[in-house]
């Protein structure tokens, strides 16, 4: 019986064997290494040009998600927002924090984390969501990557209006260091690339592994500095240095706050930058064309 191998993202229609090396145990073995190499790389590419593509499905995703409903994605703001009011008051009074600087810090925080969650859930269904176009049309792999990324965006979009009030209530006056939000935002935004890249690949493969990711997400949010300030640890404040998630909320953080991110915010996320990158696409070099099988 003659089976017809799945259809590869990012390939021309005339397509060697080296372009499915895991069709047969032993085809790795003859697939040259720079060759996964420089398909990895094409659909990394090609996926960047189709940014008009993964642009429109974000935003049918998101009008998808709420259609019917007239605030639509603005219910989340609405939540977003009254639920910063009630923790403002509850822990502004439990921590005996200063309200002009806590509920600020409380609000970014947890539109950072929301945006950060989303990601990562998400993330871990990227594949899995989209296993219908994976199988039926010829797309780069990382455009469900990216359009993961920009619907979640859109997302933290929206709900920067609670921020935008926040702002104005509490008086947070715009300074040289908010500039700074642009190269946050970026690093961000590329971590979140490879992080969702990553977590496509392995709960793809794995299927009980978006399930433990949202309980270690559960364990961070308590461990992150997000509804409590790191002043509050005193002596003990190194414990969050070596907390990724603290690190990445305080890169857009601090600039909206007005404040410019530290030296080691700047050192870990970049490091963690060039690792997750080049871990990540080692990873997609040999498992790319496992994806469709794992579906």
């Amino acid at each position: 019986m003659r089976m017809n191998a799945p259809r590869d993202s990012g390939s021309s229609p005339a397509r060697s064997l080296t372009e499915f090396p895991f069709a047969s145990p032993s085809a790795i073995a003859i697939t040259p290494l720079s060759s996964r190499s420089k398909l990895a790389v094409r659909d990394i590419e090609q996926g960047v040009r189709e940014w008009r593509l993964w642009l429109t499905m974000a935003w049918n995703d998101i009008r998808m998600r709420y259609r019917r409903s007239v605030l639509g994605p603005f219910w989340i703001t609405l939540s977003m927002g009254f639920s910063i009011l009630m923790m403002g008051l509850l822990y502004g009074n439990l921590f005996k924090l200063d309200m002009r600087s806590y509920v600020p810090h409380l609000t970014l925080g947890l539109l950072i984390w929301s945006f950060l969650q989303g990601v990562v859930n998400e993330g871990c269904l990227a594949f899995i969501a989209s296993e219908n176009f994976i199988k039926q049309t010829r797309l780069p792999y990382s455009t469900y990557v990216y359009r993961t990324v920009w619907r979640n965006l859109i997302i933290l979009g929206h709900n920067a209006i609670v921020y935008l009030v926040v702002a104005v209530i509490f008086g947070i006056v715009p300074t040289f260091n908010t500039l700074l939000f642009v190269p946050g935002i970026a690093i961000v935004l590329l971590n979140a690339a490879w992080v969702t890249l990553l977590l496509g690949m392995i709960c793809t493969r794995f299927r009980d592994i978006p399930q433990l990711i949202m309980s270690i997400l559960q364990v961070v949010f308590f461990v992150t500095p997000i509804m409590w300030t790191p002043q509050l640890l005193g002596s003990r404040m190194f414990l969050v240095q070596f907390n990724p998630a603290f690190h990445t909320v305080e890169m857009i953080r601090a600039p909206l706050l007005g404040e410019a991110p530290t030296a080691l915010n700047w050192y870990f996320m970049l490091g963690m930058t060039l690792v997750g990158c080049l871990g990540t696409f080692v990873m997609f070099r040999w498992y790319r064309n496992r994806i469709s099988y794992w579906l």
